[in-house]
């Protein structure tokens, strides 16, 4: 599972680093030029018209691609040897909803609120694509790590499965709540079993694994306000776009969260169905707002001159990156996914440098290492103090280890003993 793992954070991190740098290349397109006439004289005009600067149809436009999860998902199906026939899938995938309580009406109008909250999402994240680099926007991105661990707490109650499972400290608090011991350390017997539990360990560990917690919420927000100040507050837009990012990943973690609270726990085919649904809503119902935001000179088209591969490129990358972050759990740990959003950024920040002479200095540099920081922290196991406690003390058994066997080494030439097999240690011969 961890080669699967290194596999599926390559791949993650490629599909969302191209679609990322499509979109951002979508804004950057060539202007056109546009000549006429004026009416008072004959004089010449040249006007440069935008080709391109429609982030609302960017976000239409990928999100329909969504309808292609469940016929992948049918399609994988049927070539497996698991399935009898095809309509056993999709009466599968319904059952499941159905054995939740989800009647049909309400089923629907859950899939087109996740709808609103998806295109929302997306169309805040594309939108400051015009604003900020590539590599800005996805490492503001990356702070939704945090934002699902706030949130999980908040309407979960829990720690978020999707960042990590903390198992052992659900295990303790349940015994901590049931037994409370006479002495600091004591013996506690369970089905049988007999577990040495230390109270005071246990709530030090876990009030200095909350405390990291803290700490890593608090180096994201800190990365996310230096991003917004880097260029300034005057006269610059940088902090529109940092707000719309930022809002991007407050809208990822929502909707992760959300999804969790109210469909619980989905099959792969629950997963596939409910996507389908959402590019299906997002294409019948939200197509006349394209129109409304096209015609009132908004978002800006040209027709004959819309870059057409770019845009399928784009739309094809990120329906990639979402196949990927739900269902690779299949081959693997969920941690490979989600390291795939951070390591994505130096990626992305060596094709700034590359293809626009981007420079990653000061504030800017300070705020991604920050989130950096934010995000490992946020993904580490929660006992994982103890396993630097064991690096530090193999290091400190296997370095005496080393010393103990160079003083045996040493020749002793009171009795000659020389580590021969031929002499005792008192020197006489054998």
């Amino acid at each position: 599972q961890i080669y699967f793992g290194v596999c599926v954070t390559i791949c993650v991190t490629a599909s969302w680093v191209g679609a990322t740098h499509c979109i951002k290349y979508l804004y950057l397109h060539r202007s056109v030029p546009n000549t006429g006439y004026s009416n008072n004289s004959n004089t010449l005009h040249h006007h440069i018209a935008v080709s391109y600067n429609a982030p609302f149809f960017t976000t239409w436009f990928c999100t329909n691609w969504t309808v292609l999860f469940f016929p992948l998902y049918f399609i994988c199906c049927l070539i497996s040897t698991k399935c009898e026939s095809p309509g056993n899938i999709l009466r599968e995938s319904v059952r499941n909803f159905r054995d939740k309580g989800f009647t049909a009406a309400r089923f629907l109008t859950r899939c087109s609120l996740f709808c609103l909250l998806w295109v929302a999402t997306n169309y805040m994240y594309i939108h400051s694509l015009r604003i900020l680099l590539a590599t800005d926007v996805m490492a503001l991105f990356a702070t939704n790590v945090s934002s699902v661990y706030l949130l999980s707490w908040v309407i979960l109650h829990e720690q978020f499965v999707g960042v990590r499972v903390s198992r052992r400290y659900n295990f303790m608090c349940s015994i901590y709540m049931s037994y409370t011991p006479s002495t600091p350390s004591s013996t506690i017997s369970i089905v049988g079993t007999t577990h040495n539990f230390s109270c005071q360990t246990f709530i030090t560990e876990h009030y200095f694994t909350t405390q990291s917690f803290i700490v890593a919420v608090i180096l994201c927000d800190t990365g996310i306000a230096l991003f917004a100040y880097m260029d300034g507050i005057t006269g610059s837009p940088t902090l529109g776009g940092v707000v719309l990012a930022a809002g991007a990943a407050a809208g990822s973690a929502v909707y992760k969260v959300l999804f969790k609270k109210v469909i619980g726990e989905a099959s792969y085919g629950q997963v596939s169905l409910f996507f389908s649904l959402i590019g299906l809503f997002n294409a019948a119902l939200l197509w006349p707002v394209c129109l409304v935001l096209y015609f009132t000179r908004v978002e800006t088209l040209h027709w004959e001159q819309l870059p057409w591969p770019v845009l399928l490129a784009a739309s094809g990358l990120s329906l990639a990156a979402n196949l990927l972050g739900n269902f690779s759990v299949a081959v693997t740990y969920d941690l490979f996914i989600t390291l795939g959003l951070i390591t994505a950024v130096p990626v992305s920040a060596a094709l700034d440098v590359v293809l626009y002479g981007a420079h990653f200095v000061g504030m800017k540099l300070a705020g991604m290492i920050l989130i950096a920081v934010g995000f490992f922290l946020v993904m580490f196991p929660d006992n994982w103090p103890d396993y630097i406690t064991r690096l530090l003390r193999w290091s400190r058994r296997n370095r005496h280890g080393v010393q103990g066997s160079q003083r045996r080494d040493i020749v002793d030439y009171r009795t000659g003993y020389i580590r021969s097999h031929l002499r005792s240690p008192s020197g006489r011969v054998r």
